[in-house]
């Protein structure tokens, strides 16, 4: 049975092997032991109630319970920016105006900025391939919209997610090539390197000090602005099915889209609900075209989430010995259960 559950620390060999399955441009999942492992160590602290708001985290790994294996992993910040500034570029549109000249036009432009200080972010979201079938895609990436339902008190009100920018046929970023190289002089995955790092000083002493005009910049780089890695754009369709969405943000290195959106107008803060488990031996087959749920315990250390095939009847939920094992729940606790895609209106 596939499962999501929060990282432990022994699952640093194969949070290493997913890292180098996923290559460059994901800033927050390399293949460094001691990055990782001080990770995992941080995701200890958040759970114990251990450590600052600055430092708080967590990271979810993709389980197969049948083989152990460990398939994709996903994580959540809570509060970025506090410790070490979170920049991004945010887009504007400028109006100049001649009056005697009867001409105007309008200019987009880009600013540092670091506006999303404070908000929770989806991050570090990778799927080994030879899973991306039978929704475990969207199960990685929407079970952490039921952690924060069930823990809406350890986020903030307003959550973002950056999204992996584009790249040109020879992994290069144009948006970088056009414009971060001329003021960092360094290449992309050196920087990007850095960042991962938690060496993000020369940001703020060599990042441009004036707004950027967009209209200066090639077209190949005008053309990444807000645009998805190809390998992240179903990615970004899921976040966009729970509320997300592209507003003045994107990331300052490769011009890929910043999402945001109120955890309040998330999906799963209106669709989802609350049920008691009853766990049945002979829970029956359920009918052709039953939905497909997100069923997530309310066990902060021993977090689970799954998809199951099963219709709620008032407030119960039937699971069988089976499933009820895979979430570490007995009949007479309480689960949050949601459909795996919005519920046509």
């Amino acid at each position: 049975m596939i499962v999501m559950r929060l990282c432990r620390p022994d699952d640093i060999d194969a949070l290493l092997e997913l890292a180098h399955k996923a290559g460059p441009g994901m800033t927050t999942l390399k293949p460094d032991r001691a990055v990782q492992s001080a990770r995992l160590e941080r995701v200890q602290r958040t759970v114990e109630g251990k450590a600052p708001l600055a430092d708080q985290g967590y990271l979810f790994v993709m389980e197969d319970t049948a083989t152990g294996q460990i398939a994709g992993v996903c994580g959540i910040e809570v509060a970025v920016g506090l410790e070490q500034p979170f920049y991004t570029y945010r887009m504007d549109t400028f109006v100049h105006a001649s009056r005697e000249m009867g001409l105007w036009t309008r200019m987009d432009k880009l600013h540092m900025s670091h506006g999303l200080t404070g908000y929770s972010e989806l991050c570090t979201l990778f799927l080994d391939p030879v899973f991306r079938v039978n929704g475990n895609g969207s199960l990685l990436s929407k079970s952490r919209f039921m952690f924060i339902a069930q823990f809406a008190d350890r986020f903030a009100e307003r959550l973002c997610a950056e999204m992996r920018g584009h790249f040109d046929e020879n992994g290069d970023s144009p948006f970088w090539r056009a414009l971060g190289a001329h003021f960092y002089g360094i290449d992309f995955h050196e920087a990007d390197q850095l960042v991962a790092l938690g060496k993000k000083s020369f940001l703020a002493e060599l990042m441009p000090r004036y707004p950027v005009y967009v209209d200066f910049l090639p077209q190949d780089a005008r053309d990444c602005i807000g645009k998805t890695h190809v390998d992240t754009e179903p990615a970004r369709r899921l976040l966009e099915t729970e509320g997300l969405r592209l507003e003045q943000h994107i990331d300052i290195f490769e011009g890929g889209p910043v999402l945001e959106a109120r955890v309040a107008d998330l999906r799963v803060m209106r669709e989802s609900r609350v049920y008691t488990v009853e766990v049945m031996p002979g829970v029956p087959v359920p009918r052709e075209g039953a939905p497909r749920l997100l069923v997530a315990n309310d066990k902060l250390a021993d977090f689970r989430c799954a998809l199951f095939t099963a219709e709620p009847h008032n407030n119960t939920l039937s699971l069988s010995p089976e499933q009820a094992e895979a979430l570490c729940v007995a009949s007479g606790d309480n689960v949050r259960a949601m459909t795996l895609n919005p519920i046509p209106r």
